[in-house]
Order: structure tokens, then C-alpha cells, then sequence
């Protein structure tokens, strides 16, 4: 396929800590100018903005989308904003590169892929864990039929401490702040949808979460369309470290995947067998996965190529998180196609 343009102009809304870990990743690759960032606390980036390299810092994001230069955009904001600056960024005729999830609404989330559609951008959701060397490799060895026909996904992801008071009362709760990723990451592993969901759950870890209307400790029960039976199990508090496992077994065999660690070193005495804790949290477990998100969405809007995570990608999770919540209130299973249903038809 023919390459569309040979260099990219990119703009930045939101400059916390993730937005700027994406800037950074940015400003290293060749064929990408990170010419704006925008952030309503611009004074406080204004200084890290420039030892980066990057030209304009405003606290107005319209400036960016109403800069003609600019191809696209990566929108690192706040959740509450995202479905709206999806919509005017679309409009704008941007590119849009936009951080998990969507929004804390699937019929918010469903209008703004609708405007999406309508004005012909693409946009790719930050499903980081897509891009990760252990994730890629539990999805081909599925897709290429090694191991057969999935029969059982297990997945574990667990927090190695819980987040502060604030970020909870904000976060939309674990299953679409946290288990998000890992309704994403089923989806990705047995290339099947989701149709059923069943969540156990408590408040274990801290009783802030139940104080929020959330849980802190859950056990969700998937299935899939492929007949596939899925188990998620999800801590805010690991002690030893950021617990990221994952295992389809099928009708060939299994594979599965284990943590990160520091090192592969394993000491013996007559103490014991040791070896160090997994990496402690995302930005260090996933470090290099972002690095690849953000080359693989350059790459696909220089070669015009399919996104890896699209907005679909993200509209489904919140779909599977929309169906965890309501199953946890009512105790029952929920479906996801009577969600789509009641969304389509609102």
C-alpha cells in the first residue's frame, strides 16, 4: 500500500501523567512533529513542553483543533471529556488517538463513534495491553490455531496498591476504570465477542471503595459467542507487585503467560528459592507496550492501514464493564445484546 503522507503533525490535549508519557514516546519517532499541547494547567507543563520540544502550549484545546497543520490528535484529558472532543476533533477532520475508556457512558461512547463514522477519521483506544510482547503472543498462538478451538480463558489482574480517595470517587469504578483492560484483552485473545456477563464482588481491600458505590475485589464470569467460558479475577491490592496473568486453553492445548519480572534470576539456599517481585505497575510492566501503541498508530495513518484498536474495541469493553456493574446490582447475569438493544433504541 502506498504511503499517504511522509510526516505527521500531532497535537496533545491533557498533560498529566499519562499524555505525557505519550508526548514523549511521540517526540522520539522521526516521522512525527508533536507541534501543540494543550492543558488547562498549562502553566505547570509550559517548561517540560519546551525541553521537549514542542512549539505551542495553550490551555484552550479548540486552538488545536483548529489548527489546519495539525493531522491528529491524542486526547489524554479526563474521561467526562473525551466523548466530546471525539466528536469535534472528527468534525475538525483529526485523527484521534484516545485513552481508555471512551467514556463512562456506552451510549455517550456509541454517539461519538456514529460522528466518527460519519466524517470518515480514524480512531484507535488505548488498550495499551494489545501492544504488550505476552498479550501478542497469547493472541496468535490463538489465532493461528495452535492450540484449537478456545474452551477457557483465564485472566488475572491485580493492583499492587489501591488509588487515593479522589481518584476513586472519579474513576467510574473498577469494572471501567480497571477491568476494562481485561474485558479488552479477552475480546483480543479469543477474537470472539462477549455475550454474557456475571460478576461476584466485594469491598476487601479498603472500605472507601464500598463508602464510593464500588468494589475492590471481583470475581467475573464471561461467556463467549465462540462458546468459550471466561474467568476474570481483579484485586485493587496485591502486595507483592502488579499481578498481570493470563491462560486460554483449548481444544489442542493451552497457553498461558506469566508476570514481568526485574530479572529472570532465581537464587537457591537452604533457606529457600527466591527470585524478585513482578514489576511493581503499569508504567513499568507496560512500558514498552505504549512505545509500540504509538508507533503502530502512526504507522496506520502514514500507510492508511487498519488500526489494531479501534473505537469499536472500546465501545464493546464498555459494554462488557456496563454489563459487570448492572450484574453486581442485580445479581444476575445481564446480557450484552439487550444492552445494545436499549442502547441502539434510546
Amino acid at each position: 500500500m502506498e504511503t499517504v503522507k511522509q510526516t505527521l503533525k500531532i497535537g496533545m490535549i491533557g498533560a498529566g501523567r499519562i499524555g505525557k508519557l505519550h508526548a514523549e514516546n511521540l517526540v522520539s519517532l522521526d516521522q512525527v512533529e508533536l507541534k501543540a499541547i494543550s492543558d488547562i494547567y498549562v502553566d505547570k507543563v509550559i517548561d517540560w513542553a519546551k525541553k521537549i520540544g514542542i512549539k505551542i502550549t495553550t490551555k484552550d484545546y479548540m486552538d488545536i483543533l483548529n489548527d489546519p497543520e495539525i493531522d491528529a490528535v491524542y486526547i489524554c484529558s479526563p474521561t467526562n471529556t473525551h466523548a466530546q472532543m471525539i466528536k469535534e476533533a472528527a468534525e475538525a477532520g483529526k485523527h484521534i488517538f484516545c485513552e481508555k475508556p471512551i467514556s463512562f457512558s456506552a451510549e455517550e461512547t456509541f454517539e461519538a463513534l456514529k460522528i466518527v463514522e460519519q466524517y470518515g477519521v480514524k480512531l484507535q483506544v488505548g488498550f495499551n495491553r494489545r501492544f504488550d510482547h505476552n498479550f501478542k503472543k497469547v493472541h496468535d498462538t490463538v489465532k493461528n490455531d495452535v492450540i484449537g478451538d478456545p474452551h477457557i480463558v483465564k485472566i488475572t489482574s491485580r493492583d499492587p496498591e489501591p488509588p487515593p480517595a479522589e481518584y476513586i470517587k472519579a474513576s467510574g469504578g473498577l469494572f471501567m476504570d480497571m477491568a476494562i483492560h481485561d474485558f479488552d484483552i479477552a475480546r483480543y485473545v479469543t477474537g470472539s465477542e462477549v455475550e454474557e456477563v456475571y460478576v461476584q464482588g466485594a469491598s476487601l481491600v479498603d472500605p472507601v471503595f464500598k463508602h464510593y458505590g464500588d468494589v475492590d475485589t471481583a470475581i467475573i464470569t464471561l461467556k463467549f459467542e465462540n462458546g468459550a467460558i471466561g474467568v476474570i479475577d481483579n484485586s485493587r491490592k496485591a502486595v507483592y507487585g502488579y499481578d498481570q496473568r493470563v491462560e486460554v486453553f483449548g481444544s489442542k492445548g493451552s497457553v498461558s503467560i506469566q508476570n514481568d519480572h526485574p530479572n529472570t534470576a532465581e537464587i537457591s539456599t537452604i533457606q529457600g528459592v527466591y527470585r524478585d517481585k513482578p514489576q511493581y505497575f503499569f508504567l513499568e510492566r507496560y512500558k514498552d507496550a505504549y512505545v509500540v501503541e504509538t508507533k503502530e498508530f502512526i504507522y496506520s495513518l502514514l500507510q492508511d492501514s487498519p488500526l489494531v484498536c479501534t473505537g469499536n474495541d472500546g465501545y464493546q469493553a464498555e459494554l462488557i464493564a456496563k454489563a459487570a456493574k448492572e450484574s453486581l446490582e442485580l445479581g444476575k447475569p445481564i446480557k450484552i445484546e439487550q444492552l445494545k438493544s436499549e442502547i441502539m433504541n434510546s
